[in-house]
């Protein structure tokens, strides 16, 4: 990633003031939240003791890195309306089967970590490939958000890039080391908030440059054609249109594969929704991220879209512009100092939510999953909440070592969706196989982990890269190795199935469906309150998933 010269943004005392203030700010509820860290269990999940709107907040900023605001922003100047399908079919339908259906599994089994999961329900190879592919994957998404904070301050307050690094790195390792997770879900709901104010001024003095929607569509429609503004328009098989993508393999790849891949066992989110204060907070946790999560389209794509009216040729040869400066060049062109500071201070709190989420897992899974479980056996509770802190320091700089992997990309959320279809999918076919299907041998997981990783990246690297067979853009050929990832994982899961041993039944209890775990009836325990009509899972997830549904409309015809 890289940002076009003459980006500089007229920043003054005023605008640092309000920075300063932020990371005063962060560092002050990283103190604050170290006073409940005691143990181990209250670093790495808050002692699961947060209610449901705190860890849903979380759950919601933790998505919303500024590699999102940024790669969103950059998909919808290159590819139109079409970026709502990352939202509406890509996340709300997998954000409600995790918390009604998955998160019950996660929950009861008293699973510290997603990889542990799968330790239960198949064996230690399974658990140990997971967890490395996890933290790998964990310090190359944390890489991304480094290396763009860098390229972006750069590029905006003239700070040298290890300028920019070292204080992002040093605000995210202090606060996460100091109070935990709970300093971090904490940041993150002040996150949240910070990026919103900074996220609505671009949008309401974008539209207001570009003669409002009206005007915005037609400037917009002169330029790319009509589909460029309608969410599946073209999209037919065999059809052309702005995405490269047809309607089945949006439906396939995205809103199932990759979609589902992510939100249900990314364990940057699912830590949020394991560190609630009971089942019933863990299960709304999604739910009540996902009304947020629908909306937050609109504060992404309009300036993406505001972007490419205002310089047609965005992201072309014809232009210094990259699509991934839609957001900075707004910035520059259109907000006065003050609320610049604002901007600036959300971009910079974006970055660091994205980072520490990462971070955070990071931490969890390489001291519960790889370092108690393999290496360092048995030791005292303290020992390992040492090890934890020690452990978040490293994983912040091998994500200084990680970032320049992303250099190579143009939009950089093509390179995340490339990392999802590789690391994420692969995982939750062996999650959804492993939780549906008793007989899924206990070998299964671990060679349908190796083949769908396997098959993304060599129809990635191989039969897209090498055009092979001709896919029109990366995120088609990303929905289609989400596809292929799926289809390699699943088909050898059962084949190794039938030549092995299913693990014994005795032992799956609580880990697949129609089975229960002892000492359930006290995680189902509901709390004064939780049994109000508006907080019923069923109606928040039901209710988010018509209401997605209902967001379409208006852009379907």
């Amino acid at each position: 990633m890289t940002l076009a010269e003459g980006l500089r943004l007229p920043t003054n005392g005023l605008d640092y003031a309000i920075l300063a203030i932020y990371f005063v700010v962060v560092l002050g509820i990283g103190f604050a939240a170290r006073r409940s860290v005691k143990t181990s269990l209250d670093f790495f999940l808050s002692g699961r003791s947060l209610p449901a709107w705190v860890t849903g907040l979380a759950f919601v900023a933790a998505n919303l890195g500024a590699t999102e605001i940024l790669g969103m922003a950059a998909t919808g100047a290159q590819y139109g309306v079409a970026v709502v399908h990352w939202y509406w079919i890509g996340a709300i339908p997998a954000m409600v089967f995790l918390g009604l259906v998955m998160m019950p599994f996660y929950y009861r089994s008293k699973v510290r970590s997603v990889p542990e999961f799968l330790l239960q329900r198949f064996d230690k190879s399974a658990h140990l490939l997971s967890s490395a592919l996890f933290a790998f994957a964990a310090v190359l998404i944390a890489g991304v958000n480094l290396y763009a904070l860098a390229i972006v301050v750069e590029a905006l307050l003239g700070w040298p890039q290890w300028v920019a690094i070292v204080v992002a790195g040093f605000f995210v390792l202090a606060y996460i080391t100091i109070g935990g997770l709970s300093s971090a879900i904490y940041n993150e709901v002040l996150q949240f908030f910070v990026i919103l104010a900074a996220l609505i001024p671009i949008c309401v003095i974008g539209m207001k440059k570009v003669g409002g929607w009206d005007g915005m569509t037609g400037s917009i429609e002169k330029q790319h054609g009509d589909n460029f503004m309608t969410a599946w328009g073209g999209t037919g098989i065999g059809d052309p249109n702005p995405l490269g993508a047809n309607w089945l393999t949006i439906i396939l790849g995205l809103g199932f594969v990759l979609s589902f891949g992510y939100w249900t066992t990314n364990f940057a989110e699912v830590q949020r929704a394991l560190s609630a204060k009971n089942l019933s907070a863990a299960k709304r946790t999604p739910l009540i991220a996902a009304f947020p999560k629908m909306f937050i389209v609109f504060l992404v794509m309009i300036p993406g879209l505001v972007a490419a009216v205002l310089v047609p040729k965005i992201g072309t040869a014809g232009s210094d512009l990259t699509y991934n400066d839609a957001i900075p060049y707004l910035m520059q062109e259109l907000l006065p100092n003050g609320v610049l500071g604002i901007a600036v201070t959300g971009l910079l709190a974006a970055f660091m939510a994205g980072m520490a989420a990462n971070v955070s897992s990071f931490n969890t899974v390489f001291t519960y999953d790889i370092w108690a479980k393999y290496v360092v056996k048995d030791r005292e509770d303290g020992y390992y909440l040492k090890f934890g802190r020690l452990i978040t320091a490293i994983g912040v700089f091998a994500s200084i070592g990680t970032a320049f992997i992303a250099s190579s990309f143009s939009n950089i959320m093509g390179y995340l969706q490339t990392l999802f279809s590789f690391f994420n999918v692969p995982m939750f076919v062996v999650f959804i196989i492993g939780m549906f299907w008793k007989r899924a041998s206990m070998k299964s997981g671990v060679w349908g982990l190796l083949a769908g990783t396997t098959a993304a990246m060599v129809n990635y690297f191989w039969i897209y890269k090498q055009g092979v067979i001709d896919i029109p853009s990366d995120q088609g050929a990303n929905f289609v190795s989400a596809i292929v990832g799926f289809v390699a994982g699943a088909v050898v899961m059962v084949a190794v199935t039938l030549f092995t041993a299913p693990k014994p039944e005795a032992e799956l209890a609580g880990l697949v469906y129609g089975t229960v775990s002892p000492g359930a009836e006290d995680d189902d325990a509901v709390e004064a309150g939780d049994d109000a009509w508006y907080r019923r899972p069923a109606l928040l997830g039901w209710g988010a998933i018509v209401l997605a549904a209902a967001c379409y409309v208006p852009y379907s015809f």
